[in-house]
């Protein structure tokens, strides 16, 4: 109804159409995977990648010195050697940019170089902490995937879901190196263990995981039907930990829903304070530090994931009578059993055929990721030698660029940003049951996946 009394042949004189001066924002991601990355500077002049070295503990001693044997110059002592492993820290460079007529802008319903500026600069950002989600999942997700098709007779060759973790491992030397005939890795297949001699990707990807590659695994010798029925586990001997909400005896992947239940299934597959106390348990049993900057392991967990704990009856009962809490009272969880949790909407969820939304925090601890990142001075030198434009502006390692009108008109301006870094997933191979008796066999041990409904 118009709110003007007018006569009908004025009325058309009154706007009723006019835009507003200003752009509504839009639905954000909620960041903070980059947050937990130890960041590696990467100066001008060194190549696109970096290979780092991490030493190993020696082994406690536990034994006295024998007097007899303290006779010569040695003292007895046979020298000792820490064990080492390699990763290579890789660089890349991502940008993006919008142009905008300067014309176009005088008669707009607002500062577009403004709003341009900001939605390069949310890009930008979400871009790279995206980035570091990938790294991270990619290597929490890999060793651990299913049986895709089932064998028709006995064979070397499985057809897997996701190759992600079957594809390098390290030799005796620490170095990272494809899995071959000379360097095998042992996987379980449905309920026996095979050597695994190589892996290769189909090229059509039809992998249900988030990020996944599907495609082939070659053992030294014959999976059998039984084990290489579609749906089985196949898991590598240095897999990531995963904590799942059922009680089998290896903690594999159940093919569904039903097989969750009948698997002494813990608040109907949602998310439990018993997966996060194993979680926890799990790091600190591998010798992993707490975050440095919260003095707690950080859980990145998805809003959706997170209220499952609203149902498990142990936190139920941990919160019984406190109505004042800032968990029931706001909804959210903040601080759990000494774990900070990161709530986002940047993990990834995946749609399993007869189980329904499969959801999947990360635990991590101080050093779970490494970022090389392209240094100030670095920008600055590339690009000394071409350009000392003054329109040029670095922040969190993220360049911001902004390009006088070259066009006939000298109408255009560009705005863009570039980012020059990489993540890493750094491994702690060289920390085993021998140094810390309570380490379990996983290769990358600074991260936990917590998989839930």
């Amino acid at each position: 109804m118009a709110l003007n009394n007018l006569p009908a042949a004025l009325q058309s004189v009154i706007q009723t159409g006019f835009l507003e001066h200003q752009f509504g924002l839009p639905l954000k991601a909620k960041l903070g995977f980059r947050a937990i990355a130890d960041r590696e500077p990467f100066t001008a002049n060194i190549g696109e990648t970096i290979t780092k070295t991490r030493t190993g503990l020696l082994p406690a001693v536990t034994t006295a010195m024998s007097p007899a044997a303290n006779s010569d110059i040695t003292s007895g002592l046979t020298p000792q050697n820490y064990s080492i492993e390699q990763y290579v820290l890789s660089i890349a460079q991502y940008a993006a940019n919008m142009q905008l007529n300067i014309v176009t802008q005088k008669v707009a319903i607002a500062d577009l170089y403004l709003r341009n500026a900001y939605t390069l600069g949310e890009q930008a950002f979400r871009s790279v902490d995206t980035l570091a989600q990938q790294t991270l999942f990619n290597t929490y997700m890999g060793g651990n995937t299913r049986v895709r098709t089932t064998l028709g007779a006995p064979a070397v060759t499985i057809s897997v879901d996701d190759i992600r973790g079957f594809q390098n491992t390290l030799n005796s030397a620490g170095q990272v190196v494809a899995i071959s005939v000379s360097n095998p890795v042992n996987v379980v297949v449905g309920s026996n263990t095979y050597s695994l001699t190589g892996s290769a990707a189909d090229g059509s990807n039809v992998s249900t995981a988030p990020g996944g590659i599907s495609g082939t695994l070659t053992f030294s010798g014959n999976v059998t039907v039984a084990d290489g029925t579609a749906l089985n586990a196949v898991v590598s001997a240095v897999a990531p930990y995963v904590v799942r909400p059922s009680l089998t005896s290896n903690n594999t992947m159940v093919a569904t829903t039903a097989a969750i239940s009948a698997a002494n299934c813990i608040n109907n597959g949602k998310l439990t304070m018993g997966m996060v106390l194993n979680a926890k348990a799990t790091m600190a049993a591998n010798g992993v530090p707490v975050v440095d900057a919260t003095g707690m392991y950080h859980l990145y967990i998805d809003p959706l994931q997170a209220t499952g704990l609203y149902s498990d009856p142990a936190f139920q009962q941990f919160f019984r009578g406190q109505v004042t809490t800032e968990e029931y009272r706001r909804g959210v969880i903040a601080e759990l059993l000494g774990v900070r949790v990161e709530e986002t909407n940047l993990n990834p969820v995946q749609n399993l055929a007869g189980v329904g939304l499969v959801r999947r925090g990360l635990l991590v601890g101080q050093g779970a990721l490494v970022e090389g990142q392209f240094t100030n001075e670095a920008y600055s030198e590339a690009l000394a030698t071409v350009d000392k434009d003054e329109m040029i502006t670095i922040i969190e390692g993220i360049a911001h660029v902004t390009r006088e009108p070259l066009d006939a008109l000298k109408q255009v301006v560009t705005q863009t940003w570039s980012y020059i870094g990489g993540f890493v997933v750094p491994t702690d191979t060289t920390t085993t049951s021998a140094t810390i008796p309570t380490a379990n066999s996983s290769a990358a041990k600074r991260g936990v996946l917590l998989e839930s409904l």
